[in-house]
């Protein structure tokens, strides 16, 4: 897969995806490592303290995923009061074999089409092994990963999306950063979308 960016070419490598699972639900409801009142002590939820801690008041000790989930199961939607806009959707868990200890630029393609370009500027096998490619329940609440979860929610309902590289071991952060701006600055790719 090419792109062209200010007359130069930058080829993408296609790395295989492979998926463990597909269609994970409430991948929140495992965050237990707070409690509701220290969820709401947090300076992220201190809106939601005021809004919400009295009526939850006899919940305060319990687990925040706990808690969640018998929110979620009672019909009551305050539940995603505490999640970013993605935090309930369906994931997956996909990986690289490959180890790639290198950094670049790396794309999301579908159909033939980029339809997201990031950033990688440690490893990518980390960045999609442990960031992308596992959403942990953290992500799912308003101070996690907004991105991941969108991203891999995406990917999940997806069929044949491929992972691209764009090696650049030789160049500095900044650099990596700046043909990543460039690139979104001369292109609009479905999936590069603000999550918060």
């Amino acid at each position: 897969m090419n792109l062209s960016i200010n007359n130069k070419n930058i080829e993408f490598k296609i790395i295989p995806l492979i998926f463990d699972e597909k269609d994970i639900e409430s991948v929140f409801y495992k965050k237990n490592n707070k409690t509701l009142k220290q969820t709401f002590d947090h300076n992220k939820y201190c809106r939601l303290k005021l809004l919400l801690a009295d009526k939850y008041n006899a919940h305060l000790d319990k687990n925040l995923g706990d808690f969640l989930k018998l929110l979620k199961q009672g019909n009551d939607s305050n539940y995603l009061c505490f999640l970013n806009k993605y935090g309930d959707n369906r994931y997956c868990n996909f990986k690289i074999d490959t180890n790639l200890k290198d950094k670049g630029i790396y794309c999301y393609i579908k159909d033939d089409k980029i339809k997201y370009v990031g950033r990688c500027t440690d490893n990518f096998k980390k960045r999609i092994n442990y960031g992308y490619g596992k959403i942990h329940p953290k992500n799912c609440f308003i101070d996690g990963q907004a991105t991941n979860c969108h991203l891999n929610s995406i990917i999940n309902s997806a069929d044949n999306v491929k992972f691209g590289v764009y090696i650049m071991n030789d160049k500095s952060t900044v650099e990596i950063k700046e043909l990543e701006k460039q690139i979104l600055t001369c292109n609009r790719f479905e999936w590069n979308i603000q999550t918060s």
